[in-house]
């Protein structure tokens, strides 16, 4: 049994570390209640806030042209609903094939996806921007400023993490269903998409959130791959390009601040009970 005192001082300090992460959702929540005059003489305290001056300041936001909220919002819900649609489809037939062939190249295949991880995207970014450009070239495509682009780079930036939680929760299905489906004439890929997949609902709901989460928030990427003025902005890259235009407003800045982050919170709320299973499930089989 944990002593008190040791409860008393976990209990500090994981209320100093909430503190610390919750600030700036703080800062950002409490001024966008506020006109530009009372965000620079008061930031952090909760005078001047008012509802009616967070209604005003979500109508200039919306509605500014510089910004094209709905635009962007549109372009970020599309590239993430298609990238996770194909990462958990991909990356369920990946896991599968690799827990079910135990054989050296399914070993080498799966500690390359390991690997992957381990890669910082700074360090791939400026070669992986040569190599669109060249494969768009090929394909007659293009790979670049464009949603077919956005969407592969996501898809393959992502696998490596959802592969590598299916396949461990895919080891801990038994194989003696696929054996009775097999034995009843079912075919291999009906025995994925009518036995294995249905059983991973679980733990690709995890990885649909944790993938959803980093896509949505993802600035550096669409910036590189789509361009600071290019047709094509997702949400995050709409945001700093109205900042770029409203550099001391900054009431409508954390407003778009806001609007931006609000879908994630709620997502991540809804989910997190979620998430913290899949992740344990995934782990221990």
């Amino acid at each position: 049994m944990m002593s008190k005192s040791k409860k008393a001082i976990l209990l500090i300090v994981g209320t100093l570390i909430a503190i610390l992460v919750l600030s700036p959702f703080y800062l950002v929540l409490t001024n966008t209640f506020k006109n530009a005059n009372s965000i620079v003489s008061n930031p952090v305290g909760l005078a001047g806030m008012s509802f009616a001056q967070f209604k005003e300041n979500i109508s200039n936001v919306v509605n500014n042209s510089n910004f094209n909220f709905w635009y962007a919002f549109g372009t970020s819900a599309l590239i993430t609903v298609i990238s996770l649609a194909l990462l958990a489809l991909l990356g369920g037939m990946a896991a599968w094939v690799i827990s079910r062939n135990k054989t050296k190249w399914s070993t080498a295949i799966y500690m390359t996806f390991i690997a992957s991880m381990t890669i910082p995207f700074q360090v791939v970014m400026l070669p992986l921007i040569s190599t669109f450009r060249d494969v768009g070239k090929f394909l007659g495509i293009p790979m670049l400023q464009s949603f077919p682009g956005i969407i592969f780079a996501y898809c393959g930036f992502g696998g490596a993490m959802t592969v590598f939680i299916l396949t461990g929760f895919i080891k801990g299905i038994p194989y003696e269903l696929e054996e009775a489906a097999a034995i009843d004439g079912c075919t291999p890929e009906g025995t994925f998409f009518r036995i294995i997949f249905p059983l991973l609902k679980p733990v690709i709901m995890t990885v649909t959130i944790l993938n959803g989460m980093w896509i949505w928030n993802d600035y550096l990427l669409p910036s590189l791959m789509l361009g600071q003025n290019g047709k094509v902005k997702t949400l995050p890259v709409a945001v700093q390009a109205f900042v770029g235009s409203y550099v001391k407003q900054w009431d409508l800045i954390l407003t778009a601040a806001l609007l931006a982050m609000i879908p994630m919170i709620i997502i991540f709320l809804v989910g997190q009970k979620q998430i913290m299973s899949g992740m344990v499930d995934g782990a221990i089989k």
